[in-house]
């Protein structure tokens, strides 16, 4: 590709990414926006923290993420996935601690991108995702416990309210999200009926201002690095995660590919700066995306106008954001959490194989009792693998034929020969027959490692101790490769070496 053309291809891009859908991304962006505010402030509470702490990081996030991200389309803010992760370090720690956990959870994002470690995504299984997004559900659904223990009647009556609207009024329009009506007609009941009921401005103070650059107030010393890098490394983890599985959901969506190597470091510098400005860490938002995308929003310029109509809405608007009574966050943290988890999966434990279904259980199980996101999915993506090596081995064989004399025999190897399936390979042979000759056909296999090729070198050698000539045939190109590399039944001294054992 020439300059000139290489140039055209960059402006073709950036006009399709940011300027293709105008219209439809403007309008898109200012529903999530209206979307975003209550959720942004839920989290916060979730996290321990004043809204103000979520409000400053959906803005960043997602202005940030608008020109760095890979996937155009996509909202990321504050998030639900990375604020459970954040309750403990808060309570213990405090608020700075928090923003420096942020920073550095983005740092290791970066790196992530930087070493191109997006491909990981494609050894997630589907099970471990769906327990993914099940658990999350459950801790949001947690999360809402505290606002409704030692309460009056009243707040249980605008809960129920709250969810009756969410859910009752797309029937009667679409054009407004119902999310947003129940803010407003519970704020309505409770400023005219004085409510006795806690509001947003009891959980803390609404920001007023821009966010200011700021250096997190702790000690920078081995001690701290210690206290915050296993909740950034969570954070960092379980923001990717959920940032790669929503981008894959966009692209399929909307028929476009989306680059994850860049989401990684686009996330990362969000965060990285959002914590110089007094933001928690966040990620890609499954729920936010989906209503992007159902909105018309197609471009880069959906996510810009997203975080700008926000910071518009808590700098102007704050005063009556600060009116807003809890019950009426509560009810939508428990519609996203209720539309987070994958009903269906419930449906298929009976259908699925049941490997994919305990996979899929202990990821959530994991993570309830962890609280930690990261674990959880690392238990499930150890169990896929246990699983999936269990399952290739067993399709393991070796079948044997001797010649009319008895005094050659050939074994023929099928399937995949790997450290899971190599004591089967090695238990096949019978070293103790008085042969002349062993023939070992591995046409129909193939070899994958270091410990099949051990196991190769082990039965020929084994073998020839006994007096056999032993050839192998049949290897293809790739395995061919790995045995001449790897193996040592052919080099100097491997009998002697075998026998000395």
């Amino acid at each position: 590709m020439t300059l000139p053309s290489l140039d055209f291809e960059i402006l073709r891009r950036i006009r399709a990414e940011w300027f293709g859908n105008v219209r439809g991304d403007v309008l898109a962006g200012l529903v999530v926006a209206l979307a975003l505010i209550p959720e942004a402030i839920a989290f916060s509470i979730i996290a321990g923290v004043d809204p103000q702490v979520g409000l400053y990081a959906s803005f960043s996030i997602a202005v940030l993420i608008a020109f760095t991200g890979g996937r155009p389309g996509m909202i990321s803010a504050a998030s639900a996935a990375t604020a459970v992760l954040m309750v403990t370090l808060v309570r213990d720690h405090g608020l700075q601690y928090l923003l420096a956990a942020t920073v550095l959870a983005g740092l290791i994002q970066i790196g992530a991108g930087v070493l191109k470690l997006g491909f990981v995504m494609r050894f997630v299984s589907r099970s471990v995702l769906t327990g993914f997004v099940n658990a999350l559900a459950i801790l949001i659904f947690l999360a809402q416990i505290p606002e409704l223990t030692n309460v009056t009647w009243v707040t249980y009556a605008m809960v129920a309210g709250g969810l009756a609207i969410i859910y009752g009024f797309p029937y009667l329009t679409k054009a407004i999200p119902s999310p947003l009506v129940c803010i407003v007609v519970l704020t309505g009941l409770a400023m005219w009926l004085g409510m006795d009921v806690r509001t947003v401005s009891d959980m803390g103070e609404l920001p007023s201002t821009l966010p200011v650059f700021l250096i997190p107030d702790i000690p920078f010393n081995l001690e701290t690095l210690m206290i915050i890098l296993p909740y950034s490394a969570a954070v960092a983890m379980v923001g990717l995660l959920e940032s790669l599985l929503t981008a894959q959901i966009v692209d399929d969506l909307t028929d476009t590919p989306s680059d994850r190597n860049r989401e990684c470091i686009g996330q990362g510098i969000a965060n990285t700066a959002t914590g110089f400005i007094g933001g928690m860490a966040g990620c890609a938002m499954i729920g936010q995306s989906i209503i992007n995308i159902k909105s018309g929003g197609r471009g880069r310029l959906s996510t810009l106008m997203a975080g700008l109509f926000l910071l518009f809405m808590i700098l102007v608007l704050g005063e009556w954001v600060g009116l807003i009574p809890m019950p009426a966050l509560v009810a939508i943290m428990i519609m996203v959490s209720i539309g987070t988890f994958s009903w269906r999966s419930v449906k298929n434990l009976r259908d699925h194989p049941k490997s994919s279904s305990f996979v899929m259980i202990a990821t959530v199980v994991t993570v309830i009792f962890s609280h930690n996101l990261a674990i959880g999915v690392g238990v499930g993506v150890l169990l896929s693998g246990i699983f999936f090596a269990w399952r290739v081995s067993r399709n393991f064989a070796v079948s044997t034929l001797a010649s009319e004399d008895g005094r050659e025999r050939t074994y023929t190897v099928t399937g995949q020969l790997f450290f899971a399936s190599s004591e089967d390979f090695m238990k096949a042979f019978d070293f103790k027959e008085v042969l002349d000759k062993v023939t070992i056909d591995l046409s129909a296999a193939h070899i994958w490692d270091l410990s099949s090729v051990a196991a190769i070198d082990m039965a020929v050698l084994k073998f020839r101790r006994e007096g056999a000539e032993v050839e192998l045939k049949g290897m293809n190109t790739a395995s061919r490769t790995l045995v001449d590399r790897l193996g040592i039944h052919d080099k100097p001294g491997a009998l002697e070496r075998l026998m000395g054992h």
